[in-house]
């Protein structure tokens, strides 16, 4: 086994190799823009950790990785269109340095170049990634919907919210250490629980996204705070403070969700942030990833691994939920 740091040098040694498209140019550009921002590469590094977890080699996991990240990559270009997101790991969206349809199109070949990426592995191996990656993909579309669903009602359960950031981020998780399972030919118990961990994990992982959103530190967030107060998104932290506010309170943070506001309106997310904080829904929010992450854990015991590889994912577990503010 490596240390996590390996695997992402190995992996953006790959990319950087592996991912450099050219002709045309405004459809390729931003493509190689965006797999080049950087970012923690959580996901590729899953699939060559998950795969090495099961005793193959990371280098065999190395196109399907790639297929995640590009994928995920193609997501992210298309969520900041809808979103109309000025910042991405702290650059330019795609969309904001070329424009909208450029944003779209390289998008599109982004979701063929990863699926292309798959035609690597033998027919019965390909065949069980492409499976699994198609069930993702659509998983991810039907979670943007009920994202977008979100905006235009006035109120969300927190089954649905939960829900929604399952589809929408945690099942790519799921499934990025279940194609390194696939890979290792592993049996059919360790890729569903493999797949079960991961789940839980991106819950808690999206879960401290959001709380990062409102509370975070722009320079080490990489994105913009308050974006998701300023698009009146119903995260988690404005289900809880919705359920906890008493009448009085509950009215104005509704009435500030009812508002179009400038990007850059800090009394409004000001205030939107004190409302989350009295309420109670900022603790709330921290408890529930601290409860997926356990959740997370608690799948291990499923796993046919030794102890010490099971401690490698708490470690990565742990790790990844000490993000800071």
């Amino acid at each position: 086994m490596q240390a996590i740091q390996n695997y992402q040098e190995k992996f953006i040694d790959y990319l950087t190799t592996n991912s450099q498209y050219n002709e045309p140019k405004n459809l390729y550009a931003p493509i190689n823009y965006i797999l080049n921002l950087g970012g923690k590469r959580l996901r590729p590094v899953l699939t060559l950790l998950t795969a090495e977890l099961f005793n193959s080699s990371y280098k065999k996991a190395l196109p399907a990785a790639l297929a995640i990240e590009v994928f995920h990559n193609f997501s992210l270009v298309h969520d900041d269109i809808m979103d109309n997101a000025p910042l991405r790991r702290g650059k330019q969206t795609v969309h904001e340095l070329w424009d909208v349809n450029t944003g779209i199109l390289s998008g599109d070949a982004m979701l063929i170049l990863a699926y292309q990426l798959f035609e690597n592995y033998q027919p019965n191996t390909f065949v069980a990634l492409a499976k699994l990656f198609s069930k993702t993909a659509l998983q991810v579309c039907e979670g943007q919907q009920y994202d977008i669903d979100f905006e235009t009602q006035n109120t969300v359960s927190e089954a649905a919210y939960i829900k929604m950031i399952t589809y929408k981020t945690a099942v790519l998780v799921a499934a990025a250490m279940q194609m390194g399972a696939i890979i290792a030919q592993a049996s059919q118990k360790n890729q569903t629980s493999i797949y079960e961990f991961g789940k839980y994990l991106g819950i808690a992982f999206q879960l401290q996204d959001d709380y990062l959103d409102a509370f975070g530190n722009p320079e080490t967030f990489g994105k913009q705070v308050g974006g998701d107060i300023i698009e009146n998104k119903k995260t988690y932290l404005f289900i809880k403070a919705l359920e906890f506010l008493n009448d009085h309170k509950k009215e104005e943070l509704l009435k500030l969700y009812s508002q179009q506001t400038a990007t850059d309106d800090l009394t409004k997310i000001n205030n939107v942030k004190t409302l989350f904080t009295d309420s109670g829904a900022k603790k709330a929010i921290q408890s529930e990833i601290k409860n997926y992450t356990s959740k997370a854990f608690s799948i291990l015991e499923k796993l046919d691994l030794s102890a010490e590889k099971k401690q490698i994912l708490i470690d990565f577990g742990n790790n990844l939920m000490q993000r800071r503010v």
